[in-house]
């Protein structure tokens, strides 16, 4: 892969080549994507969807949209710090076409601002609840409606996925979605695949997916302008990722682990002695230890503590990415770059007290437990309405409930395997309060 294509700021529509050195600098295309995203109400609905501690309301707990943006601006960080290396290595990049590198971290910034902007109601169990309604509740009787490769984005309902459908989707008088450029798309996607075949390789990239079937064929002219490089050999949809993506997924690692954490230390899940303990091994070669001494209340303790926890794993990052630069762009490099760190252990500490006294925790479990009842029952009603309205057989009380669904997410000339897909992508839409508000509603309750 070449880093002038995958740098490319076209964007859906485009009849000319935008080109980086005609861009105006007081507002580049990078940084449009931002503000695009930033100023989008998918975006706006983070704030009441769950990062750690489903409808929690308290002050201290992020939300997506609050760990969104601090993953943004360690992207920022750690893209600049990579753009500065990338254009040593390459100088023609700077000098040729005009790139600087506040580009890779305006194209990281953007793409990490919108990592989990496809993410349903209750986190990653929202994701869960969607594909076990398809998978063993009254949704499986879809299976041989659709096709192989439809069903199993039903089944395996992907947030990131979902996204890319949001950041890209054309509808009545807004063609090509937010239009972000193609650069910022490719950094974003994270699993530059289709559904099928699940997990074919160890391969990060082979992880999860990246797109529904709905939206292959775009995801396929964003791949082939970047220059990425085709991995399948069945036929089905697969590339290889945009170096950038590794960087996204990089600052979402190194967030969730450490605010994550910071999190579980506020709410009294991890005693503060045992958080101080974990953070000091992770950051003993950086450490001040009589300015660490002289702060006396824990917030200021674990402010400090995760500001060099970010920070050193931020260059370990960079370190890692431009040693194996060689490797990614040949699409051979396979892990995500924190698995490379020298601080692995250290993190791995950290992530598996997160497991056990956090994500394991009986208040996380039970609302999951809650976010599972409210998401079927949801698609249950909707599903069944439409479908009734597809066969001309719909009652009274449909009709009450399709007023409930935006039209975006309506088409009657849809095939079945849109019409599903789309009320899922409605369902996912939702924020944590919204469809517990209408679920409240469906069962006759706060009337």
């Amino acid at each position: 892969m070449q880093w002038e294509q995958l740098l490319s700021l076209k964007r859906f529509g485009d009849q000319h080549k935008r080109l980086r050195k005609e861009q105006d600098e007081t507002r580049l295309g990078f940084e449009v994507d931002y503000d695009r995203v930033i100023f989008s109400a998918p975006f706006r609905s983070l704030q009441d969807k769950t990062q750690v501690i489903p409808l929690s309301k308290t002050d201290f707990v992020h939300t997506r949209l609050t760990h969104s943006m601090e993953v943004s601006v360690v992207g920022r960080s750690l893209g600049r710090a990579v753009g500065q290396e990338i254009l040593k290595k390459h100088p023609y990049l700077s000098e040729i076409h005009g790139y600087k590198f506040n580009d890779f971290g305006a194209i990281v910034a953007a793409a990490a601002l919108a990592h989990d902007i496809g993410n349903p109601p209750f986190g990653h169990s929202g994701e869960k609840s969607i594909g076990e309604y398809f998978k063993s509740g009254n949704g499986k009787k879809f299976a041989n409606i659709v096709t192989a490769d439809e069903f199993q984005d039903l089944t395996h309902f992907e947030g990131n996925a979902n996204g890319f459908k949001i950041l890209t989707e054309s509808r009545k008088g807004v063609e090509g979605g937010l239009r972000l450029s193609y650069a910022t798309l490719g950094a974003f996607t994270k699993y530059p695949k289709g559904s099928l075949p699940k997990k074919p390789t160890t391969h990060i990239a082979d992880k999860k997916f990246g797109f529904f079937q709905s939206e292959k064929y775009f995801f396929t002219e964003v791949a082939q302008e970047l220059g990425l490089l085709l991995r399948s050999t069945d036929g089905q949809v697969a590339y290889a990722r945009h170096p950038l993506a590794f960087l996204v997924e990089a600052a979402d690692d190194i967030c969730y682990t450490i605010i994550d954490f910071e999190d579980g230390i506020n709410l009294g899940l991890i005693q503060e002695e045992y958080a101080l303990e974990y953070l000091i091994n992770l950051v003993r070669d950086t450490i001040d230890s009589t300015k660490y001494a002289a702060l006396s209340t824990k917030e200021d303790r674990l402010s400090y503590l995760r500001a060099l926890a970010i920070g050193t794993l931020i260059q370990d990052a960079k370190r890692i990415f431009i040693e194996n630069e060689e490797a990614i762009l040949k699409g051979e490099f396979s892990t995500s770059l924190l698995d490379k760190s020298k601080y692995k252990a250290q993190v791995n500490d950290i992530i598996k007290l997160c497991v056990e006294r956090i994500y394991k925790s009986t208040e996380v479990v039970e609302k999951e437990i809650t976010g599972y009842a409210v998401i079927e029952k949801l698609l249950d009603v909707f599903i069944a309405a439409v479908m009734r309205l597809e066969e001309g057989k719909e009652t009274n009380y449909d009709n009450l409930i399709l007023t409930l669904l935006p039209k975006r997410y309506y088409n009657e000339n849809s095939s079945v395997y849109e019409k599903l897909l789309n009320i899922s992508c409605f369902v996912a839409s939702l924020t944590d309060g919204r469809v517990v508000q209408i679920y409240n509603k469906l069962n006759g309750l706060g009337v």
